[in-house]
C-alpha cells in the first residue's frame, strides 16, 4: 500500500483515492466498486424497522468520520523495542486483557484500520498457516482468498453499515489454518482506535477439515472517553471436524459507536465455542450470527456484558440450523448500572430438512439501577418436526437480603454487589475453558461496580 493522505470524507472521490492507495487485485477493487455502489444508495437504518425499532441512532452523523488515514495522519505510531506495546502519539497502546500472562502462537495489531505489527511461530508457518494482516495476505495470497471474499459469510446487502464495511473495509487479520493443522497455542488479534479515528476492520477465520484453533480478538480504545466509529465484520468459517474456541471482547471507549456484524458457519462435526464479552462503546449494534451447515455441527455461544452511564447496547443474535443432528446452546449474561440500557434479541430457526435438532438459548439480566433498561426477546422459528428447542429470558434487580447478609459479615456494600455480580456471572465464566480470560473477564466487570442505589 502507498503511503498517501486519503480524503477524509465517504464520498465518492474518497472511495477513489482509498483504492488508488491500496494498489489491490483487480477484482478485489471491482468487488469493492460493486459494494461501494450498494452503499451509496441503501438509507440508514432507522426505528421503522423491526431490527432497530429499540435501538436509536438519529444523533450518529456518518459525515462526521471518514476514511482511516494512511502516513498523513495526526497519529503517529512508534515502532515498539522488544517487549514494549506501541505507542499512539506517546501514549502506550492499552494493555490488551486477553493475552496477559498467554503464552501466545501469535499476534496481529491494527491501530486505526491500519496494520500495525505481527508475529507468529515458525512452526506454524511451515505448517502452511497464514495468520496476520488481512490487507497484506490478501495481496500476498489472493488466489487462495479469493473465492471466500468473492463469496463473503456476511452479507453486504443486510444493511448500509455492511455495505460501508464490504466496500472499504482495511486494518482487519485474517488466519487460515490447513487441513488437519491443530494449533495448540491462543492467537491474539487488537484492534485500537485514537481520539476521533475510525475503525473498519474485517476478520476472516477459516479452518479447513479438521483443523484446530484458539482465537483472542478484543478491542480497545487509547482514551476511553473519545469518539470514534467501528464498522466491523467478523466471518469464520468451520470446516468438517474443525474445532475453533473464540473469545471476542468489545471494550472500546465510551464515546465510540459500535456497528457489526459477525457470522460463523459450521460444518459436519465441527464445533465453535464462541464467547463474546461487551464492555464499552457508546452504542453498539451487533448482528451475532452461527448457521449450522453440516450435519452434527456443535455451537456453543456465551455472552457476558457490563453497562454503565448511558451505554446502549443491542445484540441480535440467530442460531440457524440447516442440517439434521446439529446442536446450539446460547447464554447471554447482562448486568446494567445507571441509566444504560441493554437489547437482546435472539432467534432458533430450524429449516425443514434439520431433523434431531437440539437447540437453546437463554438470556439473563442483572439490574443494578432504577433507571437501567433490558429488554429481551428470544424466538424460535421451526419447520421440523423431529427437534428439542427452547428458551428464556429473565430480568431482576440484586437481593438486598443478600446484600444484607454480605455487610453484615464485614463486607463493604460496593464489595457485596461486585461479588453478587460475579456470581451472576460465573455460568458463563464456567464454560470458558482458559483461566486466564476469565479472571480478565472478571476483573474488568469488577472495576466497573459503582455504589449501588
Amino acid at each position: 500500500m502507498t503511503d498517501v493522505a486519503l480524503a477524509a470524507d465517504f464520498t465518492q472521490e474518497g472511495f477513489q483515492a482509498f483504492l488508488a492507495a491500496r494498489n489491490e487485485p483487480y477484482w478485489l477493487s471491482d468487488l469493492r466498486a460493486e459494494n461501494w455502489k450498494l452503499f451509496s444508495e441503501l438509507p440508514l437504518p432507522d426505528s421503522s424497522q423491526e431490527e432497530w425499532r429499540r435501538t436509536d441512532i438519529r444523533s450518529f452523523r456518518l459525515e462526521k468520520f471518514g476514511f482511516p488515514r494512511l502516513a498523513a495522519s495526526s497519529t503517529r505510531l512508534s515502532s515498539p523495542k522488544s517487549a514494549e506495546r506501541p505507542a499512539i502519539d506517546g501514549a502506550a497502546v492499552p494493555a490488551a486483557l486477553l493475552s496477559a500472562g498467554i503464552d501466545l502462537a501469535g499476534s496481529a495489531i491494527a491501530v486505526d484500520s491500519r496494520p500495525y505489527g505481527v508475529q507468529l511461530d515458525r512452526m506454524l508457518g511451515r505448517q502452511g498457516v497464514l495468520f496476520g494482516s488481512l490487507d497484506k495476505l490478501v495481496i500476498d495470497h489472493g488466489n487462495l482468498l479469493r473465492p471466500y471474499l468473492l463469496n463473503p459469510v456476511v452479507d453486504p446487502r443486510a444493511d448500509k453499515f455492511a455495505a460501508l464495511q464490504a466496500a472499504c473495509w482495511s486494518g482487519g487479520a485474517l488466519l487460515w489454518v490447513p487441513k488437519g493443522v491443530v494449533t495448540d497455542r491462543p492467537l491474539h488479534i487488537l484492534s485500537v482506535l485514537s481520539p476521533e479515528a475510525v475503525d473498519l476492520g474485517r476478520i476472516l477465520i477459516v479452518l479447513e477439515e479438521g483443523a484446530e484453533a484458539t482465537v483472542l480478538a478484543e478491542t480497545a480504545s487509547s482514551d476511553p472517553a473519545a469518539a470514534g466509529l467501528h464498522c466491523g465484520a467478523m466471518e469464520i468459517l468451520v470446516g468438517p471436524r474443525g474445532r475453533l474456541r473464540l473469545v471476542s471482547l468489545q471494550n472500546w471507549g465510551m464515546g465510540v459507536w459500535h456497528f457489526a456484524h459477525q457470522k460463523a458457519m459450521v460444518d459436519r462435526d465441527a464445533s465453535l465455542q464462541w464467547t463474546i464479552g461487551a464492555l464499552g462503546s457508546r452504542l453498539a449494534k451487533v448482528n451475532q450470527h452461527v448457521v449450522m451447515v453440516g450435519p452434527g455441527a456443535q455451537v456453543q455461544v456465551n455472552g457476558v456484558m457490563f453497562t454503565e452511564g448511558r451505554q446502549h447496547l443491542s445484540y441480535h443474535t440467530l442460531q440457524r440450523h440447516q442440517q439434521p443432528r446439529c446442536t446450539s446452546d446460547l447464554l447471554y449474561k447482562g448486568a446494567l448500572q445507571d441509566r444504560s440500557r441493554i437489547v437482546w434479541r435472539g432467534m432458533i430457526k430450524v429449516d425443514p430438512d434439520a431433523q434431531k435438532t437440539d437447540g437453546y438459548q437463554r438470556d439473563d439480566n442483572l439490574i443494578l439501577s432504577e433507571h437501567a433498561r433490558a429488554d429481551s426477546i428470544p424466538g424460535l422459528e421451526i419447520q421440523a418436526d423431529d427437534v428439542k428447542c427452547s428458551h428464556g429470558a429473565t430480568a431482576g434487580r440484586v437481593d438486598d437480603e443478600q446484600v444484607f447478609y454480605a455487610c453484615a459479615r464485614g463486607l463493604t456494600r460496593k464489595e457485596a454487589v461486585r461479588m453478587i455480580v460475579n456470581g451472576f456471572f460465573q455460568q458463563v465464566f464456567d464454560r470458558i475453558t482458559i483461566d486466564s480470560v476469565r479472571h480478565a473477564l472478571a476483573e474488568a466487570i469488577g472495576k466497573r461496580i459503582r455504589e449501588y442505589e
